[in-house]
């Protein structure tokens, strides 16, 4: 399936990954709409900050990925859909775990159903690697087992079953796309690198962190949202779950370190109590495998991480950028 010219539909396309998409779907020249939850300030997210030009090619459709009416009537006449709307904060998952239940399945069952109901060509759900839990075996290949630690993880593996038993019941043409972990510019600052960077950027000589022994395996974003866009493209990726990754892994001290020497910064770091996981809640070592893209999609990482820390840093050090993060805030 070619992408150029599609009416596509991005939910949760004011967020990280989200505005990124949006704005590489316009390069391919797609009519872009994007699903943004509705708020009374009429804020958009990081579409708020995309030049007039790129704002007019876009149609924006408030509403709550809860509310299935709403839903139905964002994706009328839509050809893909890329679901990308969840809420994702571990941390806020321990405190509101109900929110959670409606966002991450209920949305996804709204998407499912109006997908089927209106014939959709190629819905690409949004999974993570959280759901594996701690790797049991590494690289970590689609058939790992499934073992979720947190209330967040638990929501997002039962989206994935979901999307998975519309394609099997109904033929509802639904591809899981996996992303490892992602960073680069507009990530929220619950995430550990903007963690990192913007209090580096306050001058403070100890970085407070959650826990730092376990490892990660990062994408810059513009990989993912590369691997999204294959996705969407691929006739082989009907009904498969298929993982994003770089097949690397770094452990969150080591990444501190590697940030500070980046910005020519000496710290200290500090796990501090308030930002720790509960013991069996935290997954201690993430890595892909992913040859499985790589075969199906044709796609591989393009961006190593030192030059996606650098191009983050960079965005991070802009101080119109920054005046967005509250680097004092621990966010949950």
């Amino acid at each position: 399936m070619q992408l150029e010219r599609k009416k596509i539909l991005i939910t949760g396309g004011g967020g990280f990954i989200g505005s990124h998409l949006v704005e590489q779907l316009l390069t391919l020249d797609c009519n872009v709409n994007v699903f943004i939850h509705y708020n009374s300030f009429n804020n958009w997210g990081w579409i708020d900050s995309f030049n007039k030009e790129l704002k007019e090619k876009i149609h924006v459709f408030t509403g709550d990925i809860r509310d299935p009416n709403g839903v139905r009537n964002a994706m009328k006449n839509s050809e893909v859909v890329f679901h990308l709307a969840a809420l994702i904060g571990i941390p806020y998952s321990y405190h509101s775990p109900d929110t959670y239940i409606d966002t991450n399945i209920k949305g996804t069952l709204n998407i499912l159903q109006a997908a089927r109901d209106l014939n959709v060509q190629k819905v690409i759900h949004t999974s993570t690697s959280e759901i594996y839990g701690t790797a049991q075996f590494v690289p970590i290949t689609e058939q790992h087992p499934v073992n979720p630690q947190s209330p967040y993880a638990a929501t997002k593996s039962g989206a994935d079953f979901l999307a998975l038993s519309f394609f099997r019941s109904f033929g509802t043409p639904v591809s899981v796309i996996r992303p490892f972990n992602t960073y680069g510019p507009r990530q929220s600052a619950r995430a550990v690198i903007p963690a990192i960077i913007t209090q580096i950027l306050a001058g403070n000589p100890v970085i407070k962190l959650g826990a730092t022994t376990p490892t990660r395996d990062l994408n810059f974003v513009g990989d993912t949202v590369q691997g999204f866009i294959k996705g969407a493209e691929s006739d082989n990726s009907v009904g498969e779950v298929i993982q994003l990754g770089t097949g690397t892994e770094i452990s969150i001290n080591d990444l501190a370190i590697m940030i500070a020497g980046l910005m020519d910064k000496e710290i200290a770091i500090e796990s501090s109590v308030e930002r720790l996981r509960p013991e069996k809640s935290e997954v201690e070592r993430l890595i892909a495998d992913p040859s499985k893209a790589q075969s199906l999609l044709g796609w591989r990482p393009l961006v190593n991480l030192e030059q996606g820390l650098r191009e983050t840093i960079r965005w991070f050090s802009d101080k119109k950028n920054l005046s967005f993060y509250k680097h004092e805030i621990y966010n949950i």
